[in-house]
């Protein structure tokens, strides 16, 4: 056996970038659902084999015109070498009056565990502190979904505690772990470089 026989072949190095949905968006978001559905279905209740692709162009205009509003901002995750879709980052759920918003994230099936997830989420916050002038984003996670948690853990998240009901999953009310980010944090991300 050669040394290039035992040796691991690295993984492709992948900037994952974030923009707005677009209309043409939609084939893509069909197909990354679709491939993805066992590691998002136990979590996110629209995430079933009927997923079709009138589904996605559905979410892509109600995030056209969140955005439009400024109530929320849904951004899907690129490759940026690629084009490829990656997944989403959403800032949902904003609460002007204390300038908060809840962050939510998917990684496609095939590309989860290489940091996709934090480095796009990241970017979701930088733009929600920044941009949106946000001065609290929180992350609610279901205990059993050991992923998400590892990715608010990475982001440097603050864990606050249990939140009784926290979220619906299907029609069940369940507790939800949760994470809080603040504008202090993005300056401990820059230190880490």
């Amino acid at each position: 056996m050669t040394d290039a026989a035992v040796r691991p072949v690295p993984r492709p190095t992948i900037r994952p970038v974030i923009r707005p949905w677009r209309p043409d968006d939609a084939g893509a978001l069909h197909a990354a659902v679709g491939a993805s559905l066992p590691s998002l279905s136990p979590w996110l209740p629209w995430a079933t084999p009927a997923y079709d692709r009138a589904q996605a162009e559905a979410w892509i205009a109600f995030c056209t015109r969140m955005r439009e509003t400024d109530a929320e901002h849904h951004f899907g995750v690129f490759d940026d070498a690629t084009g490829a879709l990656l997944g989403s980052v959403g800032l949902n759920q904003r609460i002007r009056a204390h300038r908060g918003a809840n962050l939510g994230y998917w990684v496609v099936e095939a590309m989860r565990g290489r940091g996709i997830a934090v480095a796009a989420a990241r970017e979701a916050v930088r733009f929600g502190f920044d941009t949106l002038g946000l001065r609290r984003i929180t992350i609610q996670v279901v205990p059993e979904n050991r992923a998400s948690l590892r990715v608010a853990m990475k982001l440097g998240a603050v864990c606050e505690g249990i939140a009784r009901n926290g979220v619906l999953v299907g029609e069940t009310s369940v507790e939800t772990v949760v994470h809080s980010l603040i504008p202090d944090d993005m300056a401990l991300w820059e230190a880490q470089r």
